[in-house]
């Protein structure tokens, strides 16, 4: 709903004050909040946020400079502008994805989008181009450039030179589109891709996802292919011993699950592509992978179609925590995500770049820090073409140069991941309710982080309508200085002002993301 002009004047007003001096006492009763922090209580290590390249940055990273670098910025960019505030989210990390070559097949390929087709490095010949590609490696580049220094390289399909009907996706869908006698082809192409660009790059990629979403059946549409348990597990051991072979350091992440409910539990429909937790990593089933050198300590999956109704979020996400608790040694990786699902709350078509799908979307990350205690967080599409909630950053579906838009989702998630930093802790928040059903869907949700330069980062989505007051209870001197960031209807982002911590009282505005930093005196 539209805001009356008096009311955008009474929140200037505010704003401005408090510009001045981190403390308001509002002349109006909010409701107070009283939030305890235990910066001693060290929970999960928080190693990056992160955004895919898929598929728009192989034509945007040709645009125009201006165009190319904005987006860059917004992206990536550590820096502040005069008054403070953020130029860019600072993500931490950038999913690049390997295309299996579909672009050269053009209508043939199967898929209608070209957008959804990728460029590939194996040729038919045999021989690599690494020429291909070129707007996905400029965004790689200017990544490493800004600051980022966690990269991980995904594939949606093999190339199409080795799959079984030499496309780009399944044919029907019951199995891997590449058989078993490629798999050795596969891993040495990983491999090919892996040191080209250590080498001529300095990219070095942290992890390869070799198996993206295996549940979904990828009969067209974009590049993809399913994996059975038993056939993902078989490839994973021949992708592995040429990686010791080849002295490939990239570690292999699975498994890349297409829901977090695929990780947990047997699910009806595709038993043999579910539970895989158990299936990878418990020593006594017959496709247990825990002991292979390049296999990563973690598993990853997406957090589609999990988010609603709230009780449903919640429990997915105590599912995956109970599961780390049985395998101690395991990382969670929420590591792709946008609003796919339509329900009573949101649709996933229709673009939206206010608060209300950066509010959703928030609670989701709330949810999946503090509930499922994942340590990396990553949304789909950096970048979108679409009326769709895909998109960080929106642009124009033109191939040559065009525009771009920033959205509220964007800066919203820059209140994560601008300042939890790698290597960064959360630690234990308790206040009233906290993660119960009722607040998760339209209350208060606070959560906080112990960087490594000890810098506190206390991150407090306000989902309702009004402002509210908070307390922070904490082992801190008054004198610790504080800043805030506020990102609303008005603002993305923006520094509030700085002061010090006093007797923790702060203000958040309704249908507001507000993350507070705070500077012991080490």
């Amino acid at each position: 709903m539209q805001r009356s002009a008096q009311e955008i004047m009474r929140k200037f007003i505010i704003l401005t004050l408090i510009s001045s001096a981190f403390h308001f006492v509002s002349a109006q009763s909010n409701t107070l909040l009283e939030v305890n922090v235990d910066t001693n209580v060290e929970l999960q290590t928080i190693h990056n946020f992160g955004a895919s390249d898929a598929w728009a940055a192989q034509f945007v990273g040709t645009w125009s400079d201006s165009i190319k670098s904005k987006t860059a910025d917004w992206l990536f960019s550590m820096e502040s502008n005069k008054e403070g505030s953020p130029k860019g989210i600072g993500l931490s990390a950038w999913r690049f994805n390997i295309g299996a070559g579909s672009a050269a097949q053009g209508e043939e390929s199967g898929i209608k989008d070209r957008w959804r087709r990728t460029e590939g490095f194996l040729q038919n010949d045999g021989r690599y181009n690494w020429n291909k590609q070129l707007g996905q490696q400029w965004f790689l580049k200017e990544a490493k450039k800004r600051g980022v220094d966690q990269f991980v390289a995904f594939v949606n399909s093999p190339p199409i030179q080795l799959t079984k009907n030499e496309k780009a996706h399944s044919d029907d869908g019951q199995g891997a589109n590449l058989s078993s006698g490629n798999y050795g082809a596969y891993a040495d192409f990983l491999s090919k891709v892996l040191d080209h660009f250590k080498d001529s790059l300095a990219i070095d990629f942290d992890y390869i996802s070799p198996f993206n979403e295996p549940q979904w059946e990828w009969k067209g549409g974009q590049e993809g292919s399913p994996w059975n348990n038993d056939e993902l597990a078989n490839a994973t051991r021949v992708i592995d011993s040429v990686f010791v072979q080849q002295n490939i350091h990239s570690k292999i992440e699975i498994t890349e699950a297409g829901q977090i409910d695929y990780l947990t539990g047997k699910k009806d429909k595709h038993e043999n592509r579910s539970d895989q937790i158990e299936t990878f990593f418990s020593p006594d089933n017959p496709y247990y992978l825990g002991s292979l050198k390049s296999l990563a300590p973690k598993v990853a999956g997406h957090s589609y179609f999990t988010t609603w109704d709230v009780q449903k979020l919640k429990r997915k996400r105590e599912r995956i925590a109970e599961k780390l608790l049985k395998y101690p040694n395991l990382e969670y990786w929420m590591s792709e995500y946008c609003i796919l699902e339509n329900n009573d709350e949101i649709r996933g078509k229709g673009k939206d770049l206010g608060m209300r799908t950066a509010l959703y979307v928030a609670r989701v990350i709330h949810a999946d820090l503090t509930i499922a205690n994942a340590s990396a967080w990553h949304w789909w599409l950096a970048m979108s073409p679409y009326d769709f909630k895909d998109g960080l950053i929106y642009h124009d579906k033109k191939v040559d140069d065009g525009t771009v838009s920033d959205s509220k989702l964007l800066w919203a998630l820059g209140n994560y991941s601008r300042f939890i930093r790698p290597g960064a802790k959360r630690i234990l928040v308790t206040y009233k309710g906290a993660n119960d059903v009722d607040n998760l869907k339209d209350g208060i949700l606070l959560s906080a982080f112990k960087n490594r330069d000890g810098s506190i980062v206390v991150v407090i989505v306000n989902q309702k309508d009004e402002m509210c007051d908070i307390k922070l209870h904490m082992s801190l001197p008054s004198k610790t200085p504080i800043k805030s960031y506020v990102t609303n209807e008005s603002f993305n982002l923006h520094k509030m002002g700085a002061g010090e911590l006093g007797n923790g009282k702060i203000q958040v505005f309704d249908k507001s993301v507000t993350t507070v930093v705070l500077k012991p005196q080490l």
